[in-house]
């Protein structure tokens, strides 16, 4: 999940409670216009027609490869050379390779995957949108390749680097580890014997200078050399984070320990199987929408429509959100319906709080004022449960899977938002007081 994903979770969080214990006439007119205008630009933002492709174009629709077409590939590792202690890692590098390589193909949104079936591995690649297949299978199906270079020349903003004889052959292994000292992350180099002899001579001819490590001729460490290193054991140092040293760690043993694949499967998925499947769950999902609405109005009157009206803002904030962040598929669309329906479950324990205050005989206002204090506990919880389950599918599932259970958790967390602030907010604007049911 990316950084901006996660800040904007946290966001909508935050806002959510700050809203619900800070809900004042005066904050809920400028909660609402501020909402009205984000809504109305949203329309135009999400709606792909002609009238509005000044405005939804900026940022076209990611659709995945169960929508757009596209090319299933999977692939068997032969890891009969690599080490069990390397195994994790070595695969782990090895997808990071292999996602680098679709992105410089230009290939949006890439699903790359290690499976397991027994004691075989496959690597799992999804390709949406491809239209050059057998290019895409020939940029892919190469082993990654790891090679040290000198520096050529060097100004102030580029650097330059020439090929030396020592590449990923001679490298045995990569690990994180840290300075006992200083406790700072750092790599572990070591070469087999050829290598150590390669790897003396390239540190002794560069005392002070940099050596580019290359993976796939991408860039991807510059440690500058201290002294002569002989014995065919080095350490890369800096300020590394945790992470960072062992994505390194990773991508050298990727190329250091080759781990050839086969391509044993191919599937094309057509864009018309998607097309028809996007225009149902399309279908599906206006009906589902109409009938909460027209049993939120029904059961609840008046309150059931400002509720309606929180509920339209919902989709349009939800639909922003996955245009920006999210790539689309019918997983990930099952679960945005799924949370249409969840959507109203905070509003009916509102009204029911507030239908309990009325019966004692409290006015409208303060009503639903306790209605919301009493209900947001509920709320709170049964939310921050979806998204617990939401977060473990994410984690420890498939690709299919994880669509569902992105939008499920986006979808939560904008309902439980668009229920406290924008349903509140209406309530505190149009509702008066007087004693009556609701």
């Amino acid at each position: 999940m990316s950084l901006f994903l996660s800040i904007l979770i946290l966001l909508i969080f935050c806002g959510t409670i700050i809203s619900n214990f800070c809900m004042t006439k005066k904050n809920a007119i400028l909660l609402l216009i501020a909402i009205a205008a984000l809504t109305i630009l949203g329309v135009f933002f999400v709606y792909p027609a002609s009238w509005s492709s000044w405005l939804s174009n900026t940022a076209p629709w990611r659709l995945g490869l169960d929508l757009v077409g596209g090319t299933h590939l999977t692939y068997k590792i032969d890891t009969s050379k690599i080490a069990s202690g390397d195994l994790q890692s070595t695969l782990a590098g090895l997808r990071d390779v292999m996602e680098r390589r679709v992105n410089t193909f230009g290939v949006k949104e890439p699903q790359v995957a290690i499976s397991q079936s027994g004691s075989d591995y496959y690597l799992v690649i999804e390709l949406a949108g491809v239209s050059d297949v057998n290019q895409a299978i020939a940029q892919i199906g190469q082993t990654p390749f790891l090679d040290f270079r000198t520096v050529a020349a060097s100004t102030a903003t580029t650097t330059t680097y020439v090929s030396s004889q020592l590449n990923g052959q001679y490298v045995q292994s990569a690990q994180l580890n840290f300075d006992p000292t200083t406790h700072q992350a750092e790599v572990d180099l070591t070469f087999n014997g050829q290598g150590a002899t390669l790897f003396e001579q390239l540190t002794g001819d560069n005392i002070g200078k940099q050596i580019g490590i290359f993976v796939d001729n991408q860039l991807i460490s510059s440690p500058v050399v201290n002294e002569r290193i002989p014995g065919g054991k080095a350490v890369i140092s800096g300020q590394f984070t945790i992470d960072q040293a062992k994505s390194l760690a990773q991508n050298i043993n990727a190329g250091a320990l080759p781990a050839p694949i086969s391509l044993v499967n191919q599937q094309t998925v057509g864009a018309s199987l998607g097309k028809d499947s996007l225009d149902m769950s399309l279908v599906a999902g206006v009906i589902g929408t109409l009938l909460v609405i027209l049993f939120m109005i029904g059961y609840y009157r008046y309150f059931g429509f400002l509720a309606s009206i929180a509920l339209g803002v919902y989709i349009v904030i939800s639909m922003i959100i996955f245009k920006l962040f999210v790539t689309m598929s019918l997983a990930g669309i099952a679960g945005f319906l799924l949370s249409i329906g969840m959507a109203v479950d905070a509003n009916i324990l509102i009204f029911e709080r507030t239908k309990e205050e009325l019966r004692r005989g409290l006015e409208r206002v303060p009503a639903i004022k306790e209605g919301f204090r009493r209900a947001w506990p509920s709320i709170r919880d049964s939310n921050i449960s979806t998204i617990i389950t939401s977060l473990i599918l994410f984690n420890f599932t498939s690709s299919f899977v994880k669509g569902l259970a992105l939008t499920l958790m986006l979808g939560v967390l904008v309902s439980m938002f668009t229920a406290i602030t924008v349903t509140r907010g209406l309530m505190t604007l149009f509702v008066r007081n007087k004693q009556s049911r609701v």
